[in-house]
């Protein structure tokens, strides 16, 4: 319901925004520690809910700083975050709890407390340290910083990123309406559903196939390791290559395998099942990274890009209102309908990821043909030339959509 919140780190200078949300999130989870009702911790765990949504625009605030084709690695540092703190959250969550028993206070308590507080010793760094774009990134020096915007000026968007630049009202109605950007919201949403769905119930899963508590817990921790390694593989090769759909696609139909195995009606202690786990969730993980990069990629302007991602924020995370409903007690140990449904999303995303890059690549080639007529003409400079007119949609001539 806020991802619309995305938008305003093109609105608000980034060094208050992130301090602001950063502030606010470690203010409000420490605040739960000292909740007295189910209606205060209900109340706090909306306001917590709220201030998340403002992280969501990360990636966005990324490119004001990287080229289109160093993008993914970025994200894919800082989603890949996700899977390595799930590996240790349920750990960490058990040494807080235990140390509890030490302290005056509930454990429970001291856990929001001690999860929530360092966020708020955090926000005076980032107002300190969190530049804007990189002309007021006080780290670098006057040449690193007239560099650093040269090199984003020479991309093929309309104008270089900056969170200062005047939202375009025109290209706001122009980005909504577009139907690529509609696209790329669905493949958010579908995986978004796996994604949801994975994290919750796989303990439950371990659970049902045999383990106890413990060994459940320490069973659902290698999958996430393995995926936030691959993340980071997949999103280097990504930005090596120059390419974004053949690695959705790929890891899309590896998760809907993972996510098929696990349907199979195979006896519920099969570690089959449990190796299926891997595929499943290093698959929707990267699909995560290279969307959200890909999303920003295709957009020809700051304004666009901010919001065709508040786009795919706010449909996407509709998935997890889906998926963490896919398992419910009644169909366990086997889970047999929510795997199923997963492993078809999955696969559907590998089919709008295809579809999506066909369409762009006919979109490139006509731009191709045009600027090929008007060289021919003489109208623009022949042989790559830097100028930059204006196609339209935010587009310049030396624009073209990342495949």
């Amino acid at each position: 319901m806020f991802e619309w919140m995305s938008i305003l780190w093109k609105i608000i200078p980034a060094h208050i925004y992130i301090t602001s949300i950063v502030l606010s999130w470690g203010i409000i989870a420490s605040l739960q520690s000292v909740a007295t009702s189910f209606t205060s911790l209900l109340i706090l765990r909306t306001l917590l809910g709220i201030g998340e949504a403002g992280f969501t625009g990360i990636p966005f605030y990324l490119s004001f700083f990287f080229k289109r084709d160093e993008l993914a690695l970025r994200t894919g540092i800082f989603l890949s975050a996700a899977p390595l703190a799930t590996s240790f959250a349920s750990s960490l969550a058990w040494g807080i709890v235990k140390l509890g028993k030490y302290c005056p206070i509930a454990p429970w308590r001291l856990l929001f407390l001690l999860e929530g507080f360092p966020s708020v010793l955090v926000a005076v760094i980032a107002w300190h340290r969190i530049p804007d774009s990189p002309a007021t990134a006080s780290y670098l020096t006057r040449r690193q910083k007239k560099v650093a915007v040269l090199r984003l000026r020479n991309e093929s968007t309309s104008s270089t990123p900056t969170s200062k630049d005047r939202l375009r009202f025109s290209e706001v109605i122009s980005t909504i309406a577009d139907p690529k950007a509609l696209l790329t919201s669905f493949i958010f949403f579908f995986t978004n559903m796996s994604f949801s769905s994975m994290p919750i119930f796989l303990p439950t899963i371990l659970r049902s196939m045999g383990h106890s508590t413990a060994v459940s817990q320490a069973l659902s921790a290698p999958p996430y390791l393995v995926s936030f390694i691959f993340v980071l593989l997949t999103a280097y090769l990504s930005d090596r290559l120059r390419t974004r759909s053949p690695f959705i696609i790929f890891h899309s139909l590896l998760s809907s395998v993972g996510y098929l195995t696990l349907a199979l009606p195979l006896h519920p202690s099969s570690y089959i099942r449990y190796m299926a786990i891997y595929p499943a969730c290093i698959g929707f993980f990267s699909v995560i990274a290279i969307t959200i990069t890909w999303n920003i990629n295709n957009q020809s302007s700051t304004s666009r890009q901010g919001i065709a991602f508040a786009m795919m924020q706010m449909l996407g995370q509709c998935g997890p209102l889906i998926g963490t409903r896919l398992y419910p007690e009644k169909e366990a140990p086997r889970y047999t309908k929510g795997m199923a449904v997963c492993a078809c999303v999955m696969f559907g995303v590998a089919g709008l990821a295809a579809g999506l890059r066909w369409w762009l690549k006919r979109e490139n080639a006509r731009m191709d043909s045009e600027r090929g007529g008007e060289e021919r003409e003489g109208l623009v400079g022949v042989g790559g030339g830097r100028e930059k007119k204006s196609l339209g949609k935010g587009r310049t001539e030396m624009f073209r959509y990342m495949l």
